[in-house]
Order: C-alpha cells, then structure tokens, then sequence
C-alpha cells in the first residue's frame, strides 16, 4: 500500500502526503517536530493543544443554502455563514495547508453499520491531530483502504494557522466552518482535537435524522442476555462514562451512537474521556486504556520518571486521553447492538428535589431529553453559592442540526415501536440541597442501573411526584426505602416543596426556547408551576 495519496483534487499540492500512518511513525513525527510532545510511563503520547484546550462553540458555522435554509435549527447552536464567506476560509486554510513540507491524511469511517457509515477524510499538519483522529474513526482494513474512493466529507485542519478576525461573520481568530453542500468543513485557529471529533458527530447529526435515523450523543452497553441494551445519555459529572463502564455488562460505545431500524450502533472506533483525577481503583478501564497507541492531552508529568499527574490542572480542567475501542477489555467489537430495553437519563440534581430513579412516560422522556438537565454545586464558581440549573437540549446541544423537537419525537417513536422504558437517574444529592443534603452514594446509584437492568425495577410499586409528575419506585434491592422518595427524606418538607418549585420554573424558563416547534403531548409534560 502507498504511503503517499494524490490531494490535488482538493486543492492540496504538497508532495510529502502521509496516508493513515502506523502510531509509531506518528509518535516519532510528534516527538521530533511539536513542542511539547513526549512518551510517558504508560506508553502514551503527551500532547499539548496550544492556546485552545476545549472546543470553540460560539465561532462554530453552517453555511446557510437552498438545500440546509429548512433543515438547519439556525440560532446560537448553528451560527449561518454565507457561501462566500466560507469560501475565504476554505481557502486560507488550504493556502496554508500547502506552504507545509509535511501533511497527514487519515482516511476512516464514520459509524459501525455499514448502510450509514460515511467515509471521512482528514487532511492535517500535527502528527498528534492524526493519531486522535487514527483512534477516534473507525479504522479501514488495508482492503478496504485500497478501496476508500472518495470520502463523503473532507475535514481541512488548518488549526494552527489563525482565521482573519476582518471577515464577514468572524468574531475571533478562531473559526470552525461546515458546509454539507460542499462536504466540507475547514478548521481556522485551534489546535484543539476535539474539533474534529465534534465536527464528524455534527455531521451525522444532521445525516441521520435525514435517512430516518436517530443519531444521540450518549453512552451504550449490553448485558449477557440476547437484547439487553441500554443507552446512557448526561453531561458532564453526571456519571455517564462510569455507570455505562460495567463489568458484567459489554461497552458498545462511550459517547456518540445512532439507532436504527434494526437497532443501535455506535459512530466511532475510539474513546475521548476526561482523565482529571484519573485512577486504576475508579476507572480501571480507562486507566489501563492508556497505553500505546493512546494521546493524553494537555496532562502534566513528571519530567524524571514520566508519571503523569493526574490530578494536576494547571493546563487545563479539560484534560483527555484518546484511544482505540479495542484497548478497553469489555468492548463488543463491531460496535452493534439491539434495539434498547432501557433509557437512562442521568442527572446530578444539586438541588436535591429530583429522585434517585423514577420511570418515565414517552411524553416525559421527549420533555426531559430535550431539557437535558443537571445542576453545578454552589462553591464551583466564583460568586455561586447556591446550585445553578444547565440545561442542554438532547443531552447535546452543541451539536445539534436539527431543532431538538425531531431528536426528541424520533426517541418517542422508537420507545413506542420497540417497548423501551426510559428512566431518570439522580446521581446528584438527597436529602437537601449541596450543603445541607448528602449526595447519594455510587453503590445506590449501581444498585439502581442493576434493578433496572434486571427488570425488577419496571414492576416495582411507584408513587407520583406532584410537582414533576414522575413515577418514583418505592423499593428497589439494595437501596434503602428512605432514600427513593425525595419529600420524605427532606426533614423540612416545606423547603422541598420551595425548592421543587424553584427548578420547576427554571425548567419552564428553559424550555420557553422550544416551545413555538414543541407538540402539546411534550407540553403536558412540563413539571406544574
């Protein structure tokens, strides 16, 4: 197989073009040619992203045209940009692409079922951009590279060269620009990997649901049992990566998947976790993932031993390791699975009104999922001393194309067609609210998933929340009764009932947003004010 691929076609005409090259031509290539670039004890790659060390939502846009003008949920999420406009940054990107001695291609695909996967093209300068996006796609035989054709889309990663701040629709030196006309999307000012990442999964965001497919950012596992799978959607600190890393159960995927008529399967052929605080004793499968072949990103390490520190910050609260699926040892490879037996919605509600588990109708699950709720603890910010409310719409916001409306009715019809039960899950605290409650214990919160899992939760007896309307079990194995029904557990019920209301009207507030584009069904669902 040639190590070098013709990129005329895309207006590349540097000469030195590596296609898909091993990890250990691209640890070299790092090692040699970009700062801050060494191997640690694990064997991992330390990589550093520049000035940037998260995503750039707010210089994200979608180039508005007759083909995207209906589609396109156009606002604060999908930011418009005329055609011309992206032009100028295809082009700065690709003129700087070719003043390069050296450039990588990595040619992969995108989802595991073979009738909507889509072939990607990364065209990068930094060995470290190829060997995340070597682990983050799903990576082609030698036969089917022979094969690859021509990619549906082409990523330009010209992150290290800045966007002009001059042009029309910019507003930093940063832009990250997408066009599903051209196929295209062109990365300006950030070095920041991610990018690529989220730019492939906006991309099937918006393939999906066209070819009747609901694609979701959320987690999936499957249990022993023929048909037992379940998705896990959350943001961040919710508990989605530790409750869907299950021993007893296989990983299909950590982050990114899509559900199908014949069932679900996962977009990517790697993992992207955070690794702040990362430890062997919490997160066995992640820490041992860390091995050759992975990039840890924007960690700190002793220079002497090469020990990294996991809990240092002074880069970045945002560090992340990237690794191939197949280096976590309970992984189902392919990545395919059934249709889901169980939804769960995981929420860490820091006011502490929520329960630790309730059942939802389908009406709730397209309520709660387009909210995507959770609450950050009072003392995380400076001046926020009491919880704050986050809603993201599907769990996802940032990456949605479509209005959250055609996300959440395909979820509902897929539940009704296929008799999935959804759950919300507090992971969050009881009793009260951070600072006066106590937060529930993971081994409650594990008892849960497993009661669901096992069915007995489905048929537990169940008492309806007044002010959220949700079905709360009133025993479930291995969790004290006390616990599951939130009212009762607040010594002061008064306050609960204040409280309630309060993140009542902050849902509300919230969901105002969607409501022009909502049916009344999802409406009815709303908590009562």
């Amino acid at each position: 197989m040639p190590a070098q691929i013709d990129l005329s076609a895309h207006g590349i005409h540097v000469e030195n073009i590596v296609r898909n090259a091993a990890p250990a031509a691209l640890y070299e290539a790092a090692i040699a040619h970009e700062k801050g670039s060494a191997i640690v004890d694990s064997g991992a790659l330390v990589a550093l992203s520049g000035v940037k060390t998260g995503r750039s939502p707010r210089d994200k846009r979608v180039v508005r045209d007759a083909a995207t003008e209906d589609d396109v949920w156009w606002g604060d999420v999908n930011i418009a940009l005329d055609k011309d406009t992206f032009m100028i940054n295809r082009e700065r990107a690709v003129d700087y692409l070719n003043t390069r001695e050296k450039l990588y291609v990595v040619d992969g695909f995108a989802g595991w079922d073979e009738r909507h996967r889509i072939r990607v093209r990364i065209i990068c300068e930094r060995a470290y951009h190829a060997l995340f996006m070597h682990n983050m796609l799903i990576r082609p035989s030698l036969e089917e590279l022979e094969n690859f054709g021509e990619p549906d889309f082409v990523v330009y990663n010209a992150g290290c060269f800045p966007a002009n701040r001059y042009t029309t629709g910019m507003t930093s030196t940063t832009s990250v620009d997408l066009s599903f006309e051209r196929k295209e999307f062109v990365i300006l000012g950030t070095e920041y990997a991610g990018e690529m990442k989220k730019g492939v999964f906006t991309i099937m965001n918006y393939l999906m649901p066209k070819a009747g497919v609901l694609s979701m950012h959320c987690s999936a596992n499957e249990g022993p049992d023929k048909g037992d799978l379940s998705l896990f959607f959350g943001l961040s600190g919710t508990g989605k990566t530790t409750l869907s890393a299950d021993p007893n159960r296989l990983l299909i995927g950590d982050d990114e998947h899509c559900w199908t008529d014949t069932g679900v399967f996962n977009i990517e052929g790697g993992c992207y976790a955070k690794v702040i605080d990362l430890s062997e004793e919490q997160e066995p499968d992640i820490y041992r993932a860390i091995r050759f072949g992975s990039v840890l990103e924007n960690v700190v390490y002793d220079e002497r031993t090469r020990a990294v520190d996991y809990t240092d910050t002074s880069i970045t609260q945002n560090t992340r390791g990237s690794y191939p699926l197949e280096f976590i040892d309970n992984v189902k490879i392919p990545c395919v699975g059934p249709h889901p037996t169980n939804i769960i919605f995981l929420t860490c509600d820091a006011f502490g009104v929520l329960p630790p588990v309730a059942n939802l109708t389908p009406e709730q699950a397209m309520y709660h999922f387009i909210s995507g709720y959770t609450a950050k603890v009072a003392g995380t910010e400076m001046g926020v001393t009491e919880p704050q409310a986050t809603f993201s719409a599907c769990f996802g916001a940032a990456f949605l194309v479509w209005h959250p409306t055609r996300y959440a009715e395909m979820l509902a019809e897929k539940m009704r067609q296929h008799g999935s039960n959804a759950w919300l899950v507090n992971t969050g605290w009881v009793g009260g609210a951070h600072g006066t409650g106590e937060r529930i214990k993971l081994k409650y919160t594990r008892a849960i998933i497993d009661a669901i899992h096992d069915g007995s939760l489905a048929s537990a007896p169940t008492v309806t929340d007044e002010v959220f309307g949700l079905h709360i079990p009133t025993t479930c194995e291995n969790v004290p009764d006390e616990l599951l029904v939130p009212r009762s557990f607040w010594k002061d019920s008064a306050a609960w009932d204040a409280t309630a209301q309060k993140l009542a009207g902050l849902f509300h507030r919230n969901f105002a947003d969607y409501e022009d584009q909502a049916s009344d069904a999802i409406k009815s669902a709303a908590p009562r004010k």
